[in-house]
């Protein structure tokens, strides 16, 4: 098998290099020719465009910066939809909106090509070290034929669901993760303003309840299974810890924007008379604004978390 790879920068680099370590025959191109000197070392094929990789390969892979640079590569001028033969199966690696990938599925589907959405996460590190998630949304025969050559990139390869279902996954991921940031500055800096050493503030939150949870685990404890009563802790109790703790940013003038919506929104769940259900509830307010009702059988909570090692 012939494996193509498309775009050799901070992450694309590690996973070629990685199907490299697979002893998968390689054929590489990047803008920067330059960018693929390591795997020409190891023995990887260049190939001058896009197009000349998909007719040399029979799997193609592109890691690419954004929607502008993957329209680039299949639709230009010796571009990768071109090349690619019927049965070619094409897993873009980048992060893409949904949107493009199922436009960009149908153009593939016209020729006989399988294309799917396979974002990473992982980052730099894990790209490097094979420690990387790969969300694969598209037909799942093919992800499962494949299988062998993603297991040489990442350790969590997973099937999502239909094309554009694994591009959904990583923007609710990556927008959740750029959202706690956000959060976890506004409170940090009022916790060192305040008073408290960052290393050792730092040291102490990272052992509570929060820090010794994997961040989509809580997850399952009541929003998914839409189950508030009886509380872990109640809604009263944290409206009252959040409205101390706001309070305490405007008095060492610390502005808490994140913090100051959670707490309209725990007040609005507050103001329902959900004051003695669990902290949580007024996540559930979201759920109506969206219209979509979610109520996942606690056994099958249970389930995922032991498949992943968690009690």
């Amino acid at each position: 098998m012939r494996v193509g790879f498309i775009g050799l920068g901070t992450m694309g680099k590690h996973m070629a290099a990685s199907l490299q370590r697979g002893n998968f025959a390689l054929v590489v191109h990047d803008v920067r020719a330059e960018a693929a000197g390591e795997h020409l070392a190891r023995g990887a094929t260049w190939a001058a465009s896009p197009r000349a990789v998909a007719e040399q390969s029979d799997i193609v892979f592109t890691s690419l910066p954004g929607p502008p640079e993957i329209e680039a590569v299949v639709h230009g001028v010796d571009g990768l939809l071109a090349g690619m033969k019927p049965g070619t199966a094409w897993f873009d690696l980048s992060t893409a909106s949904p949107s493009l990938v199922r436009a960009l599925h149908a153009a593939c589907a016209a020729r006989g090509v399988h294309m799917l959405d396979a974002p990473v996460s992982g980052g730099p590190r894990g790209a490097e070290s094979g420690k990387l998630a790969i969300w694969v949304g598209g037909e799942k025969a093919i992800f499962e034929r494949h299988r062998g050559v993603l297991d040489a990139i990442g350790d969590q390869a997973r099937y999502i669901g239909p094309i554009g279902a694994a591009s959904v996954a990583k923007l609710v991921h990556n927008c959740a993760g750029y959202a706690i940031n956000v959060a976890l500055a506004e409170v940090f800096t009022m916790g060192v303003k305040a008073g408290v050493d960052p290393a050792t503030l730092f040291s102490a939150i990272r052992q509570g309840a929060l820090g010794r949870q994997r961040s989509f685990d809580r997850l399952a404890d009541q929003f998914l299974p839409d189950h508030y009563d009886p509380p872990a802790f109640a809604l009263k109790l944290a409206h009252k810890d959040v409205s101390l703790a706001t309070q305490l940013a405007r008095e060492v003038m610390v502005p808490m924007k994140m913090a100051n919506i959670a707490l309209a929104e725990m007040t609005e769940a507050l103001n329902r008379g959900w004051g003695g259900l669990d902290s949580r509830v007024p996540m559930k307010l979201q759920s109506e604004r969206a219209g979509v009702e979610i109520a996942v059988d606690a056994e099958v909570l249970a389930g995922i978390l032991r498949a992943d090692g968690k009690d």
